[in-house]
């Protein structure tokens, strides 16, 4: 099992990093393959709604997005993780995700626009972490991942995610909260 870890944050070794790392090292020991992504890192811009890739599934912006959808697309798992900025992930990610409109494009040219089996390409994960406690504070990032896996013709399998943690490393005194995100890259590999 190959499982891809996104880090969306564009802090390096924040909470969310933290939480990533930990969800990776445990699906390591479970014996997946881990690869990472560091949004941060890259050169991504947004998608230009051309339609360039309508007729071919591959996307014309030539950025370092293009290193990044063969690792997309082998992927069986993806994590997502990202400190949530205006209840969604911050815009390093979220260029990322809308770049993958040349994947949906291409899966509609493969399979069509009519009724199909859906999510034959694996499952998408999410981890947030937020520092309000807002009862809605996680629905978009939620929402956004729902679909960003959906293009990729993944289903979305949840995530963990956590509220009131904002100084960077704040998240490692939490046990519980470092306790779910190993579990979560235990049971990605365990198939739970």
């Amino acid at each position: 099992m190959k499982v891809l870890g996104i880090y969306g944050s564009p802090r390096k070794g924040g909470n969310s990093d933290l939480l990533l790392d930990a969800a990776l090292e445990a699906a390591k020991e479970s014996g997946a393959e881990t690869k990472a992504i560091y949004a941060r890192k890259l050169n991504i811009s947004g998608c230009r709604e051309c339609g360039g890739c309508d007729k071919t599934g591959e996307c014309v912006v030539q950025d370092d997005m293009q290193e990044v959808y063969p690792l997309l697309k082998e992927a069986d798992a993806i994590i997502a993780s990202g400190p949530i900025f205006f209840y969604n992930f911050p815009a390093q990610l979220k260029a990322l995700i809308d770049r993958t409109q040349a994947m949906w494009s291409d899966r509609l040219l493969k399979k069509g626009q009519g009724p199909s089996v859906p999510y034959e390409s694996g499952t998408g994960y999410a981890i947030g972490v937020g520092a309000t406690r807002g009862k809605n504070l996680f629905e978009g990032c939620e929402l956004t991942c729902k679909y960003f896996y959906d293009a990729m013709d993944m289903e979305y399998g949840g995530g963990v995610f956590f509220r009131r943690v904002e100084e960077k490393g704040a998240v490692l005194e939490n046990e519980d909260a470092m306790a779910q995100a190993r579990e979560l890259g235990r049971k990605i590999v365990a198939g739970e």
